[in-house]
């Protein structure tokens, strides 16, 4: 309560509005997988289309293990996903390194064919994907000597930029010599060092110590020499002809170079982390730290690259060079794909010193998940070796849906199986929060011009989503139209899907004149209760919403106005949901009820800070049958 105090006029502001629920979204989706390239324990972004996936994961290539080739089922989900409706998705790429002793297996490494080569790249991440040609383009720009009343001065310098001094009067040479006066400074590449406390300029040839740095700025007459910064320009053009260029300009060379107190030098850029998670996520190349470390002073860097290659030090010195005289280029090979990964990848875990997550964990931490899928883990299903890993990666599935309340798992039937198999398969499971999908879907891979077989989750995670973008969650996410199909491993008939659809196993249909169609909408669950798709999700996105939109109640006096405004809250949100259709009942009463009072609470529960509001609702289920009863009726019939 405000205190009065003094005399006089005061004015509140209070509030007389129920507190509203807003319903939470229900299309974002989680694909775990392996992927050709991109992060393994950086917190995901979110994804809004197949560009912006190829730009951090990689292209539609196959992935190559131990030599043997699969197809990139995670890139065709995701193609899947968006065509058929999807908009925000997130990925958690999972990885298993080769075999090797390497400090970074399965990276692609770059070096100057000099021994020792002045510099080692190494791909960010591990994957074929990394294999790229890396071209680093020496540049001096513009002259950054300038006049000012008499006095030497330089514009657009900063500290410990490596620079190139030039005289006017001498054509380039390599490496240049003054022919004019003043003859005092030489030609040549210098690092240039500032003193605050003089607000002075000297320019080293040998280091980076101020008092030892032998040309002033005030030998500098700009009547007869020119100052030009030397940076270069980074291009990484992969291998993988699906995956785009990369290109960052101007970086300075010097390890320590600073740009408004922030490292922005070369190896800044592409240090082991960098400034921030948008480039965390994105930069193709990793320098080294402890690399970094020994290789000195920009001018040194300098002196290494043009030591790499010879000719580039006569295009430097000439400001009419083109940029691929001054180009040095390396081959970056050596990545690979590493081993398939197993259930341990999937399930992920946590970095004990640095708390950061790989696989299914780092989906913990995202809150507006409503669907998770990993397309691929069911290929090789029926191969002995293999199902183990399957089923287990399907129970972590179906257990991080369980334990995060708010999700549905889309599980897929392994490839080639046939009925008997694919029922053998969902005998073993049992759950609310997942359904199964058979068989899988026959595309026209964009890659090879040929026909090939993708497992189903990612074309069903989209059309969940264009089920509840264009109708409503509460809809049964079935009878649509699945775009990218042009056939399934196995057309179903009626007989054949009335075996399978009592035991919760959703099929594809082909019917004639209505094309390629999602004919199920089950849970795999063994309670008749939940045994509905929509059911499932449309409780998630009513408890999430009530759940996120009562949060201020934490910590109110527990008392009658407090359960008032409960009521009123969840009132409210669910006679929107009537009134949209969502609910079963003529009127509000008979669609839903809200009890919050002493009937729902005991002594016990006050004394012990609890809260118990009890909420009824009488959803809608599916028209899964629909019935015409038909008989012959004659005009003096009494019925």
């Amino acid at each position: 309560m405000p205190e009065y105090l003094a005399p006089g006029v005061f004015v509140e502001e209070v509030s007389f509005q129920t507190k509203s629920i807003e319903g939470v979204g229900t299309t974002t989706t989680g694909f775990v997988g392996p992927t050709r390239y991109g992060p393994l324990d950086i917190e995901p972004d979110i994804i809004t289309s197949l560009v912006e996936f190829e730009r951090t994961y990689g292209g539609r290539e196959q992935l190559v293990y131990s030599g043997e080739p699969m197809d990139n089922y995670m890139w065709h989900a995701v193609r899947s996903f968006f065509e058929e409706g999807g908009t925000r998705l997130y990925i958690s790429r999972v990885y298993t390194p080769p075999d090797s002793d390497s400090s970074l297996p399965g990276h692609a490494a770059g070096f100057f064919d000099t021994s020792p080569s002045p510099l080692t790249i190494y791909s960010r991440f591990p994957g074929a994907a990394g294999d790229a040609r890396v071209t680093l383009t020496l540049k001096a720009g513009q002259n950054v000597l300038v006049n000012d009343g008499g006095t030497p001065a330089v514009r657009s310098m900063l500290p410990r930029d490596v620079v190139w001094l030039r005289s006017k009067g001498g054509a380039p040479t390599s490496p240049p010599v003054a022919t004019s006066p003043p003859t005092a400074p030489s030609a040549g590449f210098y690092l240039a060092l500032y003193d605050p406390s003089s607000d002075s300029w000297r320019f080293s040839s040998t280091g980076d110590d101020f008092a030892t740095a032998g040309v002033h700025l005030s030998d500098l007459l700009p009547a007869h020499w020119e100052l030009r910064i030397v940076t270069t320009t980074v291009n990484v053009d992969p291998l993988a002809s699906s995956t785009g260029e990369f290109v960052v300009a101007d970086l300075p060379l010097d390890p320590m170079h600073q740009r408004g107190g922030s490292p922005d030098s070369l190896f800044a850029y592409f240090a082991e982390q960098p400034a921030n998670q948008s480039r965390a996520r994105t930069l193709p190349l990793l320098l080294l730290d402890a690399e970094v470390a020994a290789l000195g002073t920009g001018l040194d860097v300098l002196n290494s690259l043009l030591a790499a290659a010879p000719g580039v030090r006569t295009a430097l010195t000439d400001p009419a060079s083109s940029a691929a005289a001054r180009g040095l280029w390396m081959v970056m090979s050596g990545g690979s794909d590493g081993q398939r990964p197993e259930a341990d990848e999937y399930e992920g875990q946590v970095d004990p010193v640095t708390d950061r997550k790989t696989g299914l964990m780092q989906f913990e931490d995202l809150d507006d998940i409503a669907i998770v899928a990993a397309p691929g883990s069911t290929f090789g299903y029926e191969d002995a070796s293999y199902q183990p890993t399957a089923q287990t990666i399907i129970h972590l599935l179906i257990d991080h849906c369980e334990r995060m309340r708010y999700r549905i798992a889309v599980i897929d039937s392994g490839n080639d199986q046939a009925i008997a198999d694919v029922r053998a398969m969902r005998a073993q499971l049992d759950s609310s929060y997942a359904a199964l999908y058979y068989p899988w879907i026959r595309i026209l891979d964009p890659l090879s011009q040929q026909e090939i077989y993708v497992p189903p989750s990612g074309s069903v995670c989209g059309i969940y989503a264009r089920n509840d973008i264009n109708r409503a969650v509460y809809k049964a996410p079935a009878n649509e139209v699945v775009n990218l199909a042009l056939g399934f491993e196995r057309f179903l008939n009626k007989a054949q899907q009335e075996v399978l659809n009592p035991e919760g196993i959703n099929c594809f249909r082909y019917f004639e004149g209505r094309g390629m169609r999602l004919w199920g909408a089950r849970t795999i669950s063994s309670d008749p209760e939940w045994k509905y798709v929509n059911l499932r999700r449309y409780f998630a996105f009513l408890e999430h919403s009530i759940d996120k939109g009562t949060q201020w109640a934490v910590f109110e006096p527990n008392g009658p106005l407090l359960w008032a405004n409960l009521r009123r809250a969840v009132q409210e949100f669910l006679l929107g949901q009537f009134q949209n259709g969502a609910l079963l009942g003529d009127k509000p009463e008979q669609a839903y009820f809200v009890r919050c009072d002493r009937s729902t609470m005991s002594q016990d529960d006050l004394d012990n800070g609890r809260l118990v509001c009890l909420v009824g609702v009488a959803a809608l289920k599916p028209a899964e049958f629909v019935i015409f009863r038909i008989g012959q009726w004659t005009a003096d019939s009494t019925n």
